[in-house]
């Protein structure tokens, strides 16, 4: 057997629907099972989300407080009023921050941006930066992506004569705070039929609105914001992302295209994994590490020359931003290792001063891939006497609504059910930490620490083909609510398999089933070459893809887990240097039948045990255990003894032996009566003078003739003294079966035939027929699936 990493939840299909999509919209069986289980289970709601049919963005004016906003709006740029656009640090507040930036400047407003220091002032408004506003002539203030959390500075900004216009996404708290207009998607009693926009999405319906159309030479940008903040690429965000990314893909921006020449991506390729994976890291990492307007101005500058300057700049930011990022998760998962452990500790809370807190949050989501707990990593100023935090979570553990439960002792606090931002006196953080493992033992269960992967179908290798994959491409881009298609393959051959890279850590392979085949990569998933015996059938999960090399296209998967869910036989017959198995072998029990081979197998510093006699062997608990079975056994029985109503996971077949009778002759009838009738010619015989010219006159073996003398000196046919041989005389009939040197000689031959020389496919039937009374392989996987 070999355990999946993860729990595999895999979704059921209705068959019926599929079907019918199928016929009715002529689309693989795959796609449509994709469609099927994420909802778009009739022809009518399939065939608008595959082709677009009748998507068009909302009207703005269905926000609660558009009208108040554009209003306001449109006064300060008649009046030439100082209008201020409050933005955050991270991917989405950029683009927000941009959006808006170009949509006040096209109308002819006095516009600047403020983004406030991560380090210095922390996340969203602040006093200090409100009351410089006003000093500095400032009548509005436009807050994106942030500010929904802001009630002491609205009241700050009403003391100080600045009407707010609030646009934000994140979770709105119990008290909203005292602003001229609050545009939010979420808010309580709102008519906007989608509630998921990201920041940069309710910063484009704004403008939207101002503009009085769609404003598709933005689009570039609320894709950005709106696939880097991860929010359900569904409804108005799927169009803002799909119609987003075919605008950056003939993008004029000058700080865009410098970022992408920088990071060696081709415009025509662009898609939502260029956004996540290249563009926002590097946005990300300015706000991370130093000032986010840096992040801005690329967006924003006219000059090509200083485009490329500003991209560079911000790649070097990003390179150590990564390096950082590794110090502290290595310090962080020490500190949690030494000082809280996962089994005391159902939520992780660490926090060091001199960590940097623009990068807490990538070290938290490292927490949570490794321990696989909600996380939250703090950047401790012991100066101020405050940690600085972010927080990420699991499923079954929601962040924001937890953390609502300790809002007396987080004076700034915001986020999502996944993630979250705080800041908090450095003495609460015991009691936070306490608080929220308090509430995690009430909600999570052991199995919720298990990670989970979801699937989204089980396929069939028949269906995959290039016209499928190909069609899959139309359910893109993928993201939160519609993620890239994750499949499982229940039960496949493996007809290759082998480790791949410099370093050998990856693998690769190609399955096959009923005549149909894939090939298969797995970063990383090298070491799971020894784990999985060739002869087993592989249950897979993960990604499908067109591999596309020398002109040749052809489907693949990247995989992403493997199991097996049958016990596994391992074919190590005939392999000499023992030392070679002992390497392969993961902790296994090394059984050992006749003890004069013990010390070929103790220096490896192996489990061991010697199974001498049957009722050892029938007493021996191997259920769940990786066996290896080092040498032959006496006798079949051993073998029936130890393995039958047992459940080993796997079997190594080694089966030393120092001798093999199977290629030497086992006489038969003929040969004992041909020999019997030489010596009763020829006896006296001496056999120790004139045994091997005997054997060289049959073409037999000295062995050969040496056995037969043994049997017939057994059967009392002949007599033997000082090597010579000289004949009974003989009443009663004897059978050769009556000797014991013959039945073990028989026995023996017979056992080597059946274990050490049969095929694999015959002695792995063998032990099936021994292993009685395991779990069927449907029943094993249901455990994983």
């Amino acid at each position: 057997m070999l355990k999946p990493k993860t729990r595999w939840i895999c979704q059921q299909v209705d068959e019926e629907k599929k079907r019918r999509l199928v016929e009715e919209l002529s689309i693989t069986p795959l796609v449509a099972s994709l469609l099927v289980n994420r909802g778009f289970d009739t022809p009518e709601l399939a065939s608008s989300f595959l082709f677009d049919k009748d998507h068009a963005f909302h009207d703005p004016f269905t926000l609660i407080g558009m009208d108040i906003a554009v209003s306001r709006i449109k006064d300060a740029i008649a009046n030439n009023e100082q209008i201020l656009i409050f933005g955050d640090y991270d991917a989405d507040g950029v683009t927000s921050t941009s959006v808006m930036m170009l949509t006040l400047q096209e109308l002819g407003a006095n516009v600047q941006y403020y983004i406030p220091n991560r380090f210095t002032e922390g996340y969203g408004p602040n006093e200090n930066a409100f009351r410089h506003a006003a000093e500095s002539g400032i009548h509005l203030i436009i807050t994106v992506d942030t500010g929904i959390a802001a009630l002491h500075e609205a009241k700050i900004a009403k003391e100080l004569g600045l009407d707010l216009i609030i646009t934000d996404h994140h979770e709105p708290g119990p008290e909203l705070p005292e602003a001229l207009a609050i545009i939010h998607p979420k808010l309580e009693n709102s008519p906007y039929p989608f509630h998921d926009l990201a920041g940069v999405g309710v910063a484009f319906k704004l403008s939207h609105a101002l503009l009085g159309k769609v404003p598709e030479h933005l689009l570039q940008f609320a894709a950005i914001g709106t696939i880097a903040d991860l929010v359900p690429l569904v409804g108005e965000n799927r169009l803002i992302a799909k119609r987003g990314i075919q605008a950056l893909k003939n993008t004029d921006n000058h700080g865009l295209k410098a970022l992408l020449k920088l990071a060696g991506s081709d415009l025509p390729a662009v898609n939502e994994e260029t956004i996540g994976f290249v563009i926002a890291p590097r946005i990300n990492a300015a706000g991370r590490l130093e000032s986010a307007d840096i992040a801005v101005d690329l967006l924003l500058t006219e000059d090509p020359y200083e485009a490329e300057t500003i991209a560079e700049e911000i790649d070097a930011l990003n390179k150590e931003r990564q390096a950082l990022v590794n110090e502290i998760a290595e310090e962080a998962i020490q500190e949690v290792e030494e000082n809280y452990p996962i089994d005391e500790n159902s939520v992780i809370v660490v926090g060091k001063s001199g960590w940097n807190a623009g990068v807490i949050g990538i070290v938290a989501s490292k927490l949570v891939e490794r321990f696989y707990r909600p996380a939250i990593v703090l950047s401790v100023d012991d100066e101020k006497g405050l940690a600085k935090g972010s927080a990420r979570s699991i499923m079954g553990f929601d962040l924001f609504q937890n953390l609502s439960t300790c809002r007396d002792i987080l004076p700034h606090f915001g986020g999502h059910p996944m993630a979250a931002g705080m800041t908090l006196k450095i003495e609460d953080v015991g009691e936070l930490r306490s608080r929220l493992n308090q509430l995690a033992s009430k909600i999570l269960t052991e199995e919720d620490f298990i990670p989970v992967t979801k699937l989204d179908s089980e396929i069939e290798l028949k269906n995959v083909d290039l016209k499928a994959l190909e069609e899959m491409q139309m359910l893109a881009p993928f993201g939160m609510y519609n993620p890239k298609p994750k499949v499982l393959i229940k039960a496949a051959s493996i007809s290759q398999m082998k480790k791949i890279g410099a370093d050998q850590t990856h693998l690769k392979l190609v399955l096959e089933d009923q005549g149909s085949s894939l090939d298969g990569i797995g970063f990383g998933l090298g070491s799971l070459l020894d784990e999985v015996s060739p002869y087993a059938s592989l249950a897979v999960i993960g990604e499908l893809a067109i591999n596309e090399w020398n002109n040749i296209r052809k489907p693949q998967i990247f995989l992403q887990d493997l199991a097996v869910h049958e016990w596994q036989l391992f074919d190590y017959r005939g392999l000499k240097r023992i030392e070679k198995l002992s390497d392969s072998v993961s902790s296994a029990l090394w059984i050992v039948f006749n003890e004069k081979y013990v010390s070929k197998f103790t220096h490896q510093n192996n489990e061991l045990i010697v199974v001498n006699n049957l009722d050892k062997a029938r007493h021996l608990d191997i259920t769940g255990r990786n066996i290896v079975l080092a040498d032959l056994p006496p006798s079949k029985e051993f073998l029936v003894s130890l393995l039958q109503g047992k459940q080993p996971a796997r079997i190594y077949a080694h089966f030393y032996g120092e001798e093999s009778d199977y290629f030497s002759t086992m006489p038969t009838r003929e040969h004992f009566k041909w020999y019997y009738a030489f010596l009763m010619k020829k006896a006296p015989f001496d056999l120790k003078r004139y045994g091997d010219d005997l054997a060289k006159y049959r073409g037999w073996t000295r062995a050969t003739i040496d056995f037969m003398s043994q049997v017939f000196l057994e059967l009392e046919l002949i007599k033997q003294h000082n090597g010579f041989i000289t004949l009974n005389e003989v009443k009663n009939k004897k059978d050769l079966s009556e000797s014991i040197t013959y039945q073990q000689k028989q026995a023996h031959y017979a056992l080597e035939g059946e274990l050490l020389y049969s095929s694999v496919d015959e002695l792995k039937k063998w032990f099936d027929e021994m292993i009685i009374g395991s779990v069927t392989n449907e029943e094993a996987v249901e455990e994983w699936i």
